[in-house]
Parts: C-alpha cells; sequence; structure tokens
C-alpha cells in the first residue's frame, strides 16, 4: 500500500519521466497526447507514484474510472483469479457467467423496476454507439437530438454527436447525418437567467425538434445527465423529468449517457437517480469496472430485444476478465457506501471552492454533485467572459505542486474535480490548499 501522503522528490515531471516523454515521441503518434507526463508506476487510495518517486495526489482518477481506486483489494483479488483462469473465449462463440452477473447487476441498479436487459461493450463510444443502433431498429427512425456542450465519443458517429470541435472534431469529418444539436439548460449562461432556464430550454428544445425534425422522425434523444467534458453543467430542476415525458409522449427513445457520471460518482448510483428519471436505454463505462475496459447498454426489455440475433456484439465486448473486475467493484460500492462517500467528499470540495470562490470573483460558479464538481472561470463575471488562459495557468500550478487536475469545458474554462472515491479527506484539503496556492500565483 502506498502512503497516502503528497511527495516530492524532483520537479514535476522528473528526469525519467522526461526520458520517457522523449521515447514517447519518437513512438507514439502525436495526436495521442498527454496532459501531464510523469509516467506512473503505482496508484492507491488517493496517491498515484511516478518512475522518479513522486507522489501525486490524484483529482481525476483517470478521468472518473478509478471511482473504487487503484489497488482495490477486490478487485485486485477477482482479476487475479479470472486471468488465471483464462482470459478470452469471445461471448458471442463460447460464453461464460461473469458476462451475466454483470448484466444482471446493471439491470438491477440502473434507474426503474421494470423488465430491462444489458449488453456489454468496450467503451463509452461504442456504448453510446450501440444505443443509437438499438433505438433506431427499434423505432424505425433515423434521427437523433443531442446537446450543446456534450460529449459522448471519439468514433465518426459519436464524434458528430458531440458539440466541441477541438480538439475532438476537427478535419475528421464527414460526420454521420441525422444527427441535429439543440441547446442545453446551462443555467449559469442562459440569457433569460438561471431561474428561467428550466421552462425555457425545454420549451426551446422541444420546439425545435417538433419543427426542425420532426417527433415522427426522431428515433432518440441522447443527454448526459450531468454534461462531462462540456463543463459539468448541472441542467436545473425539471428540466430532465420535462424531457424524458416528452419523449414518452412522442415515442422517441430517451437516452441517458451515464458514462462519466454513472457508478456512484455523483452521490447516488446513476446522476439519473436524483430527480427518478427513468431513462429507456443508460449508457455506462468508466467507473463500472475499476480501471478494466467495459461499457454497457442497460435498457427497456422491449427496446434491447428488438434487435435481430448477432446484431449487437463485438470481439473483446464484455471481457471476463473486466467482467470479473466490475462485479468486484460494484460489490465494493455496495459494500462500501461509496455513494454515501462521494456526497461527503461533494460537501467538502464544495466548501473549500466556495470559500475559494468568495476570495476570486474570477471563480463565476461552482456547480456540480457528489463527487463530480466544477469550477467555472471567467475573466469578469458580469460577462462571464471565459478564462481558458487562466484555467491553464492554473492547472500547470497545480500539476508543479504535484496535484493531478483536470480541465474541461466547451471553451476551456472550467476545472472538474474526480477524485477517486476511496482518497482520504486530508488529502483533499491538502489538494484544496494546493489550488488555492496556484489561484493566487496565476493571479497576482
Amino acid at each position: 500500500m502506498i502512503e497516502q501522503q503528497r511527495i516530492l522528490t524532483t520537479a514535476i515531471p522528473g528526469p525519467r519521466s522526461r526520458e520517457l516523454q522523449s521515447r514517447k515521441t519518437a513512438a507514439v503518434a502525436a495526436g495521442v497526447g498527454t496532459g501531464l507526463p510523469v509516467y506512473v508506476t503505482d496508484g492507491a487510495g488517493g496517491i498515484i507514484r511516478d518512475v522518479d518517486g513522486n507522489q501525486l495526489i490524484d483529482l481525476g482518477s483517470g478521468i472518473a474510472v478509478t471511482t473504487v481506486g487503484n489497488g482495490n483489494q477486490r478487485v485486485v483479488d477477482a482479476v487475479t483469479e479470472q486471468i488465471a483462469r483464462f482470459t478470452h473465449t469471445c461471448f458471442m462463440v463460447t460464453p461464460y457467467e461473469p458476462y451475466l452477473g454483470v448484466c444482471e447487476k446493471l439491470n438491477a441498479l440502473t434507474p426503474g423496476d421494470h423488465e430491462k436487459r444489458s449488453a456489454l461493450f468496450n467503451s463509452g463510444a461504442e456504448a453510446v454507439e450501440n444505443a443509437v443502433k438499438i433505438a433506431r431498429h427499434a423505432t424505425g427512425r433515423q434521427a437523433v437530438v443531442v446537446f450543446e456542450h456534450g460529449y459522448h465519443g471519439r468514433t465518426n458517429l459519436t464524434m458528430g454527436m458531440t458539440a466541441k470541435n477541438m480538439p475532438y472534431k476537427h478535419r475528421f469529418g464527414p460526420f454521420a447525418p441525422e444527427v441535429y444539436r439543440v441547446p442545453m439548460a446551462y443555467p449559469y449562461r442562459w440569457a433569460g437567467g438561471p431561474e428561467r432556464c428550466a421552462e425555457e430550454a425545454l420549451r426551446t428544445v422541444t420546439d425545435l425538434i417538433h419543427a426542425q425534425v420532426g417527433e415522427e422522425n426522431t428515433a432518440a434523444v441522447v443527454i448526459e445527465p450531468i454534461q462531462g467534458e462540456g463543463g459539468f453543467i448541472v441542467p436545473p430542476e425539471g428540466f430532465l423529468p420535462g424531457l424524458a415525458e416528452y419523449c414518452r409522449e412522442h415515442g422517441i427513445v430517451f437516452v441517458a449517457d451515464e458514462v462519466q457520471s454513472g457508478f456512484c460518482r455523483t452521490g447516488d448510483w446513476f446522476a439519473s437517480d436524483h430527480e427518478g428519471v427513468v431513462p429507456d436505454l443508460i449508457t455506462t463505462a468508466k467507473g463500472i469496472a475499476g480501471g478494466m475496459p467495459l461499457a454497457a447498454v442497460t435498457g427497456r426489455a422491449d427496446l434491447m430485444d428488438a434487435v435481430h440475433g448477432g446484431g449487437l456484439g463485438g470481439t473483446y465486448g464484455g471481457n471476463p476478465v473486466a467482467c470479473a473486475a466490475a462485479l468486484a467493484s460494484i460489490e465494493s460500492m455496495e459494500a462500501d457506501d461509496l455513494a454515501g462517500r462521494a456526497r461527503g467528499i461533494g460537501k467538502i470540495l464544495g466548501d473549500r471552492l466556495g470559500s475559494l470562490a468568495e476570495k476570486h470573483p474570477e471563480i463565476g460558479e461552482v456547480r456540480g454533485r457528489g463527487a463530480m464538481v466544477a469550477m467555472e472561470l471567467v475573466t469578469d463575471p458580469a460577462t462571464k467572459e471565459p478564462a481558458a488562459a487562466l484555467a491553464a495557468a492554473v492547472n500547470k500550478g497545480c500539476h508543479d505542486r504535484g496535484v493531478v487536475t483536470l480541465t474541461c469545458g466547451t471553451y476551456g474554462n472550467v476545472f472538474r474535480f474526480l477524485p477517486p472515491l476511496s482518497v482520504g479527506d486530508d488529502l483533499l484539503h491538502e489538494a484544496m490548499d494546493v489550488l488555492e496556492e496556484s489561484m493566487d500565483a496565476a493571479l497576482a
């Protein structure tokens, strides 16, 4: 077990990491970027250790993946046992029980008590793409409605569904057709003000679908209940339930993309649970399997079973080792009440960031739920002009001081905090101290 302490033995990155980064430049395609080029050897709890012996506080969790923590003993034991038995057969050739176990858990844990089915895949993008396939097949319709600031992946279809051009879409087109984008209910930036956002956004969205797409042509509406890469945008109360009801009224499949927000991250098992929203289909990945590649589509049995035999699948989808990791991760979430832990983390982050916002008006808004929290930086609170340069400077300051932080947002001005739910309170407070020091330095 790594000592849960931030330790800086060299500058960040250290000499050994810089050597490895030179090898990366020579061997790896330039399009595969690296936000913080420290090369990791070990990780546990809220700490990752690099090749130079530095120990950094992890506020990223591999982008919301290591929710149960690196080195979670249940996951280690389950993966070790499974990998010694067999590593692959392809479920579509000769199946195995762990795949069934994951699907049964997903059917039980996801919102709603209706009859469900699940199918397993490799990545969040693959899950989203298969959700669209299922919705189109089941409805006989083609159009897919997505939202401004949304992020859904890097395949051709999911790039088309994603809002942000750079770096995700730039010069990669043409994209798949029949994808339509509508405004997101973004309270901080809604022209009519946050108090009018829910009602006005819902009316705007439904009017646009009716006039420009046609409900009878719309297979699915796909939305992140809390947007991830787009800036941790939390829609106002009432918007998601209203949107789900509109979809039900018109036979449109309501798809909740919970790739980043699922599995206890927001203080509930799924972000949809907060307002009792029951999606027709829900996509999951990231936190599902303790770092192993796994994703899923779960939904109404009539929709999932509408697809012909052989229409869903993939060689590696539901790999047995990944399934073993997922079952162990879910066991940890249940046994250790990680949803409750996420709420506790959210309280610490919210309090500390709120105090920091009182000191620095450049923090335009602190938002999020559970351990999915963000602050949006602006140059002027009156104009709300995005402060991307400030975000980059603060991010670098945190990195230099040994804290792994991530930025996001359509305008590059949002800090997102996604610590593993195994992180200790003392490390969270220390990380917030480092953040404050970095903010002070960037604004000096």
